[in-house]
């Protein structure tokens, strides 16, 4: 919608997205430039394993390339929201070329986390926006005694 050519609303998707099943084009979270940061709370403190990061494959995109995709993105465990640095639980490189769902194993790591920080340090060469799709933890759940 637009007043004069300049726009008056912009629709965007909330990071909650990120979290969500449906993948299909548009349906992201986009953020300004190349990089950013997601934080998740999981429902229950967990020793993550691996990290999923999914994106619309090629074949999908209007345009034939995926080049809002992350590229290079590190993850952390947090032990709270306030804490401003957490544990590198590794530095990954999502393959532009390669499935549209990937795994990244966890380095080793004996810690629990109820709360993971996502790290998009760039992208495959969009220079207005990055897109997350999709991101999941895998772990083991923190026995309660």
């Amino acid at each position: 919608m637009s007043l004069f050519g300049l726009p008056l609303w912009y629709f965007s998707q909330s990071p909650r997205v990120v979290i969500q099943p449906d993948v299909y084009p548009g349906n992201c979270w986009a953020f300004k430039g190349s990089q950013g940061y997601l934080v998740i709370k999981l429902s229950l403190r967990v020793q993550p394993t691996a990290f999923y990061l999914e994106h619309i494959p090629k074949t999908m995109s209007p345009t034939g390339s995926i080049t809002s995709a992350p590229r290079n993105f590190s993850v952390y465990g947090l032990d709270d929201e306030y804490q401003e640095e957490g544990k590198l639980l590794g530095q990954y490189v999502y393959e532009k070329d390669g499935e549209s769902l990937q795994k990244f194993p966890v380095m080793e790591n004996k810690l629990t986390f109820q709360i993971i920080e996502v790290r998009v340090l760039s992208n495959w060469g969009h220079p207005e926006y990055t897109c997350l799709y999709r991101f999941r933890v895998q772990g083991e759940p923190m026995i309660q005694p």
